[in-house]
């Protein structure tokens, strides 16, 4: 590594970089598990699309099971009848969205938010290519929106980091967004046109400027198609210094903040409090997957810990 790559790290990311974290996604895992309430379904059932019939449970006998799915060994075990639950999956191409706005362009330790979501994305899109199924998406910065469209190939993944780390190339400091620059809720509206079910959708994102109709959109894709949402945030507004001045910028405008006045950290702890509380509810009256990664921390790790705690379960190969 010479003395100028060491420079970039966490600060912007190559597509090099992202294609060697094909290794790093393959014990991820995207199929969640979901409360049934079909009677002849079990307690649990698989809530995202794969491909033929997988095994989910095993579970007491109920009226109006079908006696072949009893497994008799087990029901020989426990002197109780005991069925074996099944269930279907179905080929689910997947759109990954990555958000490389401006506000993304910021870290107080290890990386970058924007470099984060470009690995965050990029482990989800090698995840899903090896799962067999196909996997494009839209990658977006404060002018422009790109698409990669869902294909089954190495090289469709690798076209997709080549657009994420182009844009992600792009950020700097001294950027100053247009007045009309691209929302989130406008990518999100070009998924809705293409993602008209049985998709797999990973919105990537710090989700600034979010709004109702955000909220409105994520429900609408969420009716037909399976959404995971991927937080990204800086740990920095959670662990504020006891002191000290900082400079903040939206792009165009900067401001000075004293953080030994006890006023602005009030205002700045509402904020990010308000703005968790929000997501949070978001996730709790849409049902979706809201999971934080920090772009202090490694993402590979966090990203598997993260699938696994939401009781989301591995498909077998």
């Amino acid at each position: 590594m010479n003395a100028k790559e060491d420079r970039t790290i966490g600060v912007h990311v190559t597509t090099q970089q992202l294609v060697a974290l094909e290794s790093r996604a393959r014990d991820l895992t995207f199929i969640q598990k979901a409360r049934s309430h079909q009677q002849l379904a079990g307690r649990m059932q698989s809530a995202m699309r794969g491909r033929g019939l997988v095994f989910e449970e095993l579970r007491e006998y109920l009226p109006g099971d079908d006696v072949r799915s009893i497994d008799w060994r087990v029901t020989a075990r426990t002197s109780k009848p005991v069925v074996r639950v099944y269930g279907e999956e179905k080929e689910r191409p997947a759109l990954i969205v990555v958000d490389q706005r401006i506000n993304m362009f910021f870290g107080s330790r290890l990386a970058m938010k924007s470099v984060a979501a470009a690995q965050a994305a990029m482990l989800s899109a090698w995840r899903i290519l090896g799962s067999g199924d196909r996997v494009g998406g839209f990658v977006f910065d404060d002018s422009n929106v790109n698409e990669v469209k869902p294909h089954r190939s190495r090289n469709a993944v690798i076209a997709f980091a080549d657009q994420i780390a182009a844009m992600n190339g792009k950020l700097d400091a001294a950027y100053i967004a247009p007045p009309s620059a691209v929302g989130l809720d406008e990518v999100l509206r070009r998924v809705v046109q293409i993602a008209h079910h049985d998709f797999l959708v990973v919105v990537v994102s710090d989700f600034d400027g979010h709004s109702d109709t955000t909220r409105q959109l994520l429900l609408q894709l969420s009716s037909r198609n399976d959404i995971v949402c991927l937080l990204i945030y800086d740990p920095f507004l959670l662990e504020l210094p006891a002191s000290g001045d900082i400079v903040v910028s939206g792009g165009s405008l900067q401001a000075e903040l004293s953080l030994g006045q006890a006023t602005v950290r009030r205002s700045i702890d509402k904020f990010a409090q308000d703005r968790g509380d929000e997501l949070r509810a978001w996730q709790r009256e849409l049902g979706l997957p809201m999971l934080p990664v920090s772009a202090a921390e490694e993402v590979a790790p966090q990203l598997r810990s993260l699938l696994e705690q939401s009781a989301w379960r591995q498909r077998r190969r």
